[in-house]
Parts: C-alpha cells; structure tokens; sequence
C-alpha cells in the first residue's frame, strides 16, 4: 500500500487495552501517514489530544511507560465514606485531571495545532456530543478529555459549556459516525474494545472484572451494529489483540503498543489498493471457505438470522451455507462468536480470482 494520506484516523475507547492507539501512531508516522483528524473515546481522545498537541510519539511512548494505576485510578474514599450511594463515582477525578492537563494543557479545540474531536454523551438528555465539530470548538480539550473517559459510576461526570457528559462509549465506543461530518474521506478505525474471545470463571473474579467483561460485551455489540450497514466511506478496522488484557491493566503496556504497531501494519498490508481507493464498505477483506459441522450444528438458527445471506436452513432443521465460497468482511467473524455449539469453520481460500457476487 502506498503513503498518501486524506484519511481520518478514529481511536475507540477500551480502558488501559487503548495504550495500543499509541504504537498505531508510531506504525502510522514509519509509514509517512499523517491523519487529517483524530476522533477518540474514552483513552483514544486521551492519545489523540496528545498527538493533537504535536507531542512526539516517542514522547507519547515514555509517557505510556511510565504510567502508574496512582496517575489515574485513586479510590474516592471520603465520598464513599459521606455519601454512600450517592457517592458520584468510585475514584477521584483529581489524579486524571491532573494527567491530562499535563498532556493537552488549557488549549480550546480552536488552539490545538492538530484536529481533534472528542466523544462524549450528555448525561442528562441522551445526546452524543463531539466535542471539536464545528460549533463545538470553543470547549476546553482537557475537560472534554475527561468527560469521555467518565465511564458511569467509575469516574464522576464532567459539566461542559452546561453539558453533564460522561464517557461517549454509552453510544458509540468507536465513532465513526462523527468522520461522517467532516469528510468523505477514508477511515482507519482502531477497535481495542471488542470482547473477543470467549473468558473462563469471569463470575469468580469480583465486581471489576464482572463490570468490566460487560462493558467490552455492549461496546462490541454497539461497534458491529453500527458498522454492519456500513457503506461509504472506506472503513480500515483494525483490532490489535488485546481481548485478553484487563481494562485496567497496568503492567502491560510494552505488549500493548508492540501490538498496536503490528496491527496496524499488518492490517494496512492486506490491503489490496492505497487507502484512498479503497472501494466502498468494510476492510481488509478476505476470501474464504465455510463449512458448518453437521454433528456439532444444534439447529438453533442464529447464524441464519445474524447472516441470512450466508446461511440457511436444511430440512432437518439444521444449518447450511448456501454458497461456501464467501467474501469476509472483518464483522463476519462475529458468527463464528455467536455459534453455542462451535460447529462454523472458516478456512482461507487462495486469494487469487475474482471477487464472488454473493456474501
């Protein structure tokens, strides 16, 4: 693939898993590709307002090393203690305050050298507001930050120009939407917080990890509905490999942006064309073959209507594809998630031949 830009680059949210965003950024700037604009949630605005300042990566890399649970998660004992259950949020607000001002300043969107726009959700009414669209500009891009990393009952929320906002994950973890009015360009859109692979004993580990399994579980959800329609413009997913790491771990950052470097670069070489020809839909698509195992198929036929273009049913109630040639999209793996009974097998075809007219 080559290295023109005119692209916008989206950086969904995923707690700690989204310090991968940060060697996206170093794969992004080896490659000579520059975005037009960042969209963050949640840690992807946090990197972005970064980048938007004209940090260096590597600046942004030492920074990532050197993060510690005390720079951002402090428990806020005292409401705890006072309010009980109307304590505003488990931890204080205080140390990421301080964590981002020293990352973006006291800067408006106005005076950022770079474009930024910050996902965020008014509490009170319901609506998605995104920060740094047009007439939406003159918001501090700390107290936007903020806001969409207030992930309900985790952080308190943050009132902007008479706004309540929380954390824009609520409606749109990856916002791609928000590309929509800035451009028609394309979109690479990193996802770092899909639930991914199946968990054992999620139930044994306390509140957190219960709370936080569900949150990755509705933010896949919401991702993949939102994007299964999806048309124009050309949409570049990349999901770094991080379902297996703890929202709010911190001891595994070097993997983290290793692995946001790796698959970013391995995404954009799948890529048959330059980004900025990429036809319309989701990318990097693939050519495979699929087979469901009979013996294991229980009939229940959610894979019939998750992709009705694809499966179908047998008379003796069990499910079939119809053409087992296809063409996948990245979303279509999400059939092989939702199978109880594991018996949908994708192999890959010889990527060689013309595109097939179904799937």
């Amino acid at each position: 693939m080559g290295t023109r830009s005119g692209f916008s680059l989206v950086l969904g949210g995923g707690g700690l898993k989204g310090l991968a965003h940060v060697g996206v950024l170093r794969a992004l700037e080896e490659r000579g590709l520059v975005p037009d604009v960042i969209i963050g949630c949640s840690i992807g605005s946090l990197i972005g307002g970064a980048w938007a300042t004209g940090m260096s990566i590597q600046e942004m890399e030492d920074r990532a090393l050197a993060l510690r649970r005390a720079d951002v998660f402090r428990v806020a004992h005292l409401d705890m203690a006072l309010k009980r259950m109307l304590s505003p949020a488990v931890y204080r607000r205080d140390p990421l305050e301080a964590l981002i001002a020293s990352l973006v300043g006291d800067r408006t969107f106005d005076e950022m050298p770079r474009r930024l726009v910050v996902n965020t959700v008014d509490l009170n009414s319901g609506i998605q507001l995104l920060w740094g669209l047009p007439g939406l500009t003159n918001a501090r891009v700390g107290d936007a930050v903020f806001a969409s990393c207030a992930l309900p009952g985790i952080l308190a929320p943050k009132t902007i120009n008479g706004h309540v906002c929380v954390d824009g994950a609520v409606i749109e973890n990856l916002p791609i939407r928000a590309a929509l009015a800035l451009g028609c360009g394309p979109i690479i859109a990193v996802d770092v917080g899909s639930s991914g692979s199946r968990r054992h004993h999620i139930e044994r580990q306390g509140f957190a990890a219960t709370y936080t399994r569900g949150l990755e579980i509705v933010m896949q959800t919401l991702t993949e509905e939102l994007l299964l329609e999806w048309t124009a413009p050309p949409v570049v997913l990349v999901r770094p490999r991080v379902e297996r790491v703890s929202m709010f771990a911190f001891n595994r950052t070097p993997y983290l942006i290793a692995e946001g470097f790796r698959a970013l670069n391995t995404t954009l070489d799948q890529l048959p064309v330059d980004l900025v020809d990429l036809p319309e839909g989701i990318h990097p698509q693939r050519r495979v073959t699929v087979t469901v195992d009979q013996d294991r198929c229980v009939g229940c036929g959610f894979c019939i209507a998750r992709q009705p273009e694809v499966f179908c049913r047998r008379d003796d109630g069990k499910a079939q594809v119809r053409v087992a040639e296809q063409w996948w999209s990245p979303l279509s793996d999400r059939v092989l998630r939702t199978c109880p009974s594991t018996a949908i097998a994708v192999l890959p075809t010889h990527p060689d031949g013309p595109r097939p007219d179904h799937g």
